[in-house]
C-alpha cells in the first residue's frame, strides 16, 4: 500500500506535544525513540557526526540509508552533533532544558563523563525522565562489559531451550535488542503518568537488556522453577515447532481440549479423540513421543493450503510458516495495511512497517521519514534559541556536522 506524507501536517497521537532526545544508536534506544514518535511525541534524533552505526549496516544510498537505519527511526529529526566539543556539550544541554524524555544507551558512566548525564541535566530541567538502557545496569560485577544482542543472549538461560535436542541456539533476531527497547518504551510512558500525578517531578530508569531479556522470555520457560522446593523439571515435549506438510510447513498451538478435537477432525483422525493417550492436554504432553508421530504424519498428507482451509473449517488454530512475501501478500496484512510504502524525494520509494496499536481517539501517524544525517540541524537550533550567526559557528568550531 502506498500513502502520502505530508511533514508539515502535525503529528498525531497520545503523545503529541512530547519533546524527547533521542541519544541512543544501534537498536534498542533508537527502536524505542521511533515508537515514542509513532506515539505523536517530537523526537530529535542526536547522532555523532559519523552517524548511527546502522547507517553503515548494509550499502547506504545517497540519502545514507540502510534498510537497518530506516527500520528504527522513522518519525524523528536529525541533529548530528559532536559531543566531544564545548559546543557540542552545550546544545545537548540547552535542548534538554525543553525535553520531556531523553533516551541513551552508552555503557554506564559514558554519558555523565561527555557531560550529558542524568544529574548534570536534571539541573536544569527538574521534570525530565531520563532513560538508560544498558547491557547489565548501571551497577554489578558486569556493569562495564560490552553487551550486543547475542552476548545477552547467551547469559538469559533461554539458548538451550531454543535449540531443542541440539546444541544451544540463538533466537535468529536482535530479539534482546528490541524487547530492550520496547521495555524502555513502556518505563517512559509509566514515568510521564507518574510525573503528571506526582506533582511534575522527573526520574531516571535504567533498563537493563539482562534483565529485559530474562524477564520477556523465561516466564513461559520458568513454569516448575517457581516452586523453589520442587526437584527440578525435565525437558517439555516440543510444542514450539514446524509441522511438514505435502509441499511445505504449518505451525499449531493446542491447549484447549475442543482445539485438539478440531485438529484430529482437521487430518482426518477423529479416532484419536478417544484415544486413552489424548484425554487431557498432560497425558498428550506425556505421551508425546507416541502421539506426535502420528499427528506427523496425518499432517503430511494434506498441502498447507488444505490444512488452512481445513483448520478454519473445523475451528482449529493453525497457520502456515510464511515468509515475509507470503506474509506481504496474506489477506490479513493487507487489510490491515501491515506493509506501507512512502514516496521519500531522494531516496524513491521506502517500505515501512506499521505502528501496531490503533487509538480510536488519537491515532498514531507516519509523519516523518528516518532524517539524514544532521537534516534539521539549523531548523532543531533556531527552536531553541540560536541564530543564524552561532549556527554558523557551531559548524565551522565541528561541533555539528
Amino acid at each position: 500500500m502506498k500513502i502520502s506524507l505530508n511533514e508539515a501536517a502535525p503529528a498525531t497521537g497520545p503523545l503529541a506535544g512530547v519533546r524527547v532526545l533521542d541519544l541512543s544508536a544501534v537498536v534498542s534506544g533508537p527502536l524505542c525513540g521511533q515508537v515514542l514518535g509513532d506515539l505523536g511525541a517530537d523526537v530529535v534524533k542526536i547522532e555523532a557526526p559519523n552517524g548511527d552505526a546502522t547507517r553503515r549496516l548494509g550499502m547506504p544510498d545517497e540519502c545514507g540509508f540502510t534498510g537497518w537505519y530506516l527500520n528504527f527511526n522513522r518519525n524523528k529529526r536529525g541533529l548530528a552533533v559532536d559531543l566531544k566539543t564545548e559546543g557540542g556539550v552545550e546544545i545537548v544541554r540547552r535542548l534538554a532544558r525543553e525535553a520531556d524524555v531523553v533516551v541513551e544507551n552508552y555503557r554506564p558512566g559514558v554519558a555523565d563523563r561527555l557531560g550529558v548525564g542524568y544529574e548534570a541535566l536534571r539541573k536544569e530541567n527538574q521534570r525530565l525522565i531520563y532513560v538508560a538502557i544498558s547491557g547489565f545496569g548501571p551497577d554489578g560485577p558486569y556493569r562495564d562489559r560490552p553487551a550486543y544482542d547475542s552476548v545477552i543472549q547467551g547469559y538469559a538461560g533461554f539458548m538451550p531451550t531454543q535449540g531443542g535436542d541440539g546444541e544451544p541456539t540463538l533466537v535468529r533476531s536482535i530479539a534482546a535488542d528490541k524487547v530492550s527497547g520496547m521495555t524502555a518504551t513502556y518505563a517512559i510512558l509509566a514515568a510521564l503518568f507518574a510525573r503528571e500525578k506526582n506533582g511534575g517531578a522527573g526520574q531516571r530508569i535504567d533498563v537493563p537488556m539482562l534483565d529485559s531479556w530474562v524477564a520477556y522470555i523465561l516466564p513461559d520457560i520458568f513454569l516448575d522453577r517457581s516452586y523453589a522446593d520442587r526437584p527440578e523439571p525435565g525437558p517439555p515435549p516440543n510444542i514450539h515447532r514446524t509441522w511438514a506438510t505435502k509441499d511445505g510447513h504449518v505451525v499449531m498451538m493446542l491447549i484447549e481440549d475442543h482445539q485438539f478435537h478440531a485438529m484430529c477432525r482437521v487430518v482426518d483422525r477423529e479416532d484419536l479423540i478417544t484415544d486413552p493417550r489424548c484425554v487431557t492436554i498432560i497425558d498428550r504432553f506425556m505421551n508425546a513421543e507416541t502421539l506426535f508421530p502420528e499427528i506427523e504424519r496425518g499432517l503430511a498428507k494434506w498441502t498447507t493450503q488444505e490444512l488452512v482451509d481445513r483448520a478454519d473449517e473445523f475451528g482449529a488454530p493453525l497457520a502456515p510458516a510464511n515468509g515475509i512475501v507470503e506474509m506481504m501478500a496474506d489477506p490479513q496484512a493487507i487489510h490491515s495495511k501491515i506493509v506501507f510504502d512512502v514516496k521519500h524525494e531522494d531516496a524513491g520509494t521506502l517500505r515501512y512497517l506499521r505502528s501496531p496499536v490503533r487509538f480510536s481517539e488519537t491515532p498514531t501517524s507516519f509523519h516523518a521519514h528516518p532524517p539524514k544525517l544532521g537534516e534539521h540541524n539549523a531548523q532543531v537550533l533556531r527552536e531553541a534559541g540560536y541564530s543564524d550567526d552561532e549556527v554558523a559557528v557551531l559548524r565551522e568550531t565541528g561541533a555539528i556536522v
